[in-house]
């Protein structure tokens, strides 16, 4: 089968996903869809820390674990959907690049709910990182790349200047039609790099 490769671009509650195949010299987008990872029977699933806020540290503490693992199976089992997709096209998906924000570690839960800003912070990091789970529980091979660098990654991998990278991830999503906004070139971007890693294993 031909090796594939995944990104994805988290947002509060759903996430950008675009999937390639190689050879990273010349790559060809073969999926590009929206995945939800939060489930809107659950109250608070896409803010999960704005919805506690003003709860007890205790109460808090259940409804945000609930929150984190309903995120994580919708977001494994959208992944996984992907892979059979693409399998039955005879692509074998083996690595997903997953882009990941200034801040990667969360903060305890006590501090998170003690600084409003705080709680925008959290919940970036929160579907990051239910990414980040969901594609090892799927059996990829997950990369993590800064979302701040990921055009000057791109750049110096394939030798390009950074315009010229923008302008390659705009013609790889040519003739696909909307969206292809910067969810689905950056979430691009984190494939690519994800497929040339692969090429180095």
């Amino acid at each position: 089968m031909t090796p594939a490769a995944i990104g994805l671009r988290a947002h509060s509650g759903w996430a950008a996903l675009v999937s390639l195949i190689g050879p990273s010299s010349s790559p060809t987008v073969v999926s590009r869809r929206r995945i939800e990872i939060a489930d809107p029977a659950l109250s608070g699933s896409k803010q999960p820390y704005h919805f506690v806020e003003s709860m007890s540290l205790s109460e808090a503490s259940e409804i945000v674990a609930r929150c984190w693992k309903s995120s994580v199976e919708l977001a494994a089992q959208a992944l996984a959907d992907e892979q059979r997709r693409l399998a039955a096209k005879g692509f074998q998906v083996q690595i997903c690049g997953v882009l990941l924000g200034r801040m990667t570690e969360m903060q305890e839960l006590e501090k998170i709910l003690a600084s409003h800003p705080r709680l925008h912070t959290a919940e970036g990091v929160m579907f990051r990182q239910v990414l980040l789970l969901a594609a090892e529980a799927c059996g990829m091979h997950v990369l993590g790349v800064s979302e701040r660098l990921v055009v000057t990654q791109i750049s110096k991998a394939f030798g390009l200047a950074p315009n010229a990278a923008m302008s390659r991830l705009r013609e790889m999503g040519r003739g696909l039609g909307s969206p292809w906004t910067l969810d689905q070139k950056y979430a691009t971007a984190a494939a690519w790099l994800a497929l040339l890693t692969m090429e180095r294993v």
